[in-house]
């Protein structure tokens, strides 16, 4: 049991992962593309 919960969590972690490059690709971006950034 405790590997199909190691996969789990390994899978949620790619995924969360994953979501995170995506909102960093698209942060960098806007970056360079000149938008400015209204929040800290």
């Amino acid at each position: 049991m405790a590997v199909i919960n190691t996969n789990v969590m390994s899978l949620n972690t790619q995924r969360n992962l994953g979501s995170s490059q995506g909102m960093l690709q698209t942060a960098m971006q806007r970056l360079s593309s000149g938008l400015r950034i209204n929040s800290a």
